[in-house]
């Protein structure tokens, strides 16, 4: 309408704003992903990992939703690497990290089932998010939809870490219980059923430590 006011530019806005938020609040600065507040030294950065199994200074050894945690024994390798990764980059925290690969664990199996191509181009790397759109995009082809409920988190341990050069990546074990199902034209089941499956899933992310940007990506899948 000639004159009018923008409504629907101001809708996009707000949805990008909250789009913006949601990621921010999973993988921002409150994860443990984030920069630590001014005037942490490094005798805290150096701070030893807590045992696996074991509480640690903060109490039982879990992450925020309740899932059993597991970190790697400070000395070996995958220990050793996270130690070089907390040493070239302040803001890392393995507990933190583990809170906020939970989180974005959620996000990315939501976010495929609903056929969300923007969240998952925001959290996948190019290679990672060229097979995810994939499988999108033939499920819409057959004519199929995708539910999919995480019932609960298990246990989110880091089996895997590595820094090659500015190059940081960290592997996670996801143990969770999951409903499954692709429905055809029809509504008809195709594939899965309603009943509970606890499932396993390896996860790697990856980030530059030398970026500002503090976001970890996805850049590797599969089952165990």
């Amino acid at each position: 309408m000639q004159g009018g006011f923008p409504i629907d530019l101001i809708l996009f806005a707000m949805v990008a704003a909250f789009l913006v938020l949601r990621l921010r609040s999973v993988l921002g600065r409150r994860t443990g992903f984030e920069r630590p507040p001014q005037g942490q030294g490094p005798a805290d950065a150096a701070r030893p990992l807590p045992v696996p199994g074991k509480p640690d200074d903060m109490g039982a050894a879990r992450t925020a939703s309740g899932a059993r945690r597991v970190l790697p024994d400070p000395r070996s390798p995958a220990g050793q690497a996270l130690s070089r990764i907390g040493a070239a980059d302040r803001s890392f925290d393995p507990d933190g990290f583990l809170n906020g690969a939970e989180g974005a664990f959620r996000m990315i199996v939501q976010a495929f089932a609903q056929g969300d191509r923007q969240t998952l181009r925001m959290l996948l790397d190019d290679d990672t998010y060229a097979s995810f759109e994939q499988a999108v995009t033939a499920r819409e082809n057959a004519g199929e939809s995708q539910r999919t409920e995480i019932r609960s988190m298990h246990e989110t341990a880091i089996e895997a870490a590595d820094l090659r050069g500015n190059t940081a990546e960290v592997t996670v074990r996801f143990v969770s219980d999951q409903v499954n199902i692709t429905t055809g034209r029809n509504n008809e089941v195709v594939a899965g059923s309603d009943a509970v499956t606890e499932l396993t899933d390896i996860w790697t992310f990856q980030r530059d430590v030398a970026s500002a940007d503090p976001a970890w990506k996805l850049v590797a899948t599969r089952s165990a």
